[in-house]
């Protein structure tokens, strides 16, 4: 019988092993600090890119004037080696993104990389004196601005096309 007090000893000692790591795994996941929501994008300030977008770029450059400070600008760039394409992200107050694009490169190429690959539907919106063309995608839905001389302009994103059209109606070409 000397045996089978072993094995329980063993199975006793195995169980309150477990129960030692199990104590050890709450107090640790109390004690570290988690945090379940989207991390706090920085505002970035776009002014002095968009000036200097605005001196090299041979089209109006697009930028929103009077959004709400709800509206935060999360990056900006212009690339004038790169057919002079301008970026402009933002978060919109519902934490999703718009960006408004512009670039000389052939229009059929740069909208399908704007706009992530979204396809021209039959629909045109009219926003402030200017025809949108909308076109709706898997990752992103977009609207693409019919008549800007020299350039394409694409506002895209994961904002529904109602987020879309409040940034499009915003934009002053200069």
């Amino acid at each position: 019988m000397a045996g089978s007090n072993g094995k329980q000893k063993t199975v006793r000692d195995m169980i309150f092993s477990l129960g030692l790591i199990g104590i050890a795994a709450g107090v640790i996941y109390v004690f570290v600090p988690h945090d379940d929501h989207a991390p706090d994008i920085e505002r970035v300030d776009y002014r002095v890119e968009l000036l200097t977008a605005r001196r090299a770029a041979p089209y109006p450059v697009a930028a929103p004037e009077g959004l709400p400070s709800t509206w935060k600008a999360t990056s900006v760039r212009y690339q004038g080696e790169s057919f002079d394409r301008w970026h402009l992200g933002f978060q919109d107050p519902g934490g999703q993104y718009v960006q408004v694009e512009q670039s000389t490169q052939k229009r059929a190429d740069f909208i399908d990389q704007a706009s992530q690959g979204a396809k021209a539907t039959q629909s045109t919106e009219k926003i402030g004196d200017r025809t949108w063309t909308r076109y709706s995608g898997d990752r992103y839905d977009a609207l693409v601005l019919d008549d800007t001389p020299g350039s394409t302009t694409v506002v895209a994103g994961t904002a529904s096309f109602e987020g879309l059209a409040k940034m499009a109606q915003a934009l002053k070409l200069s």
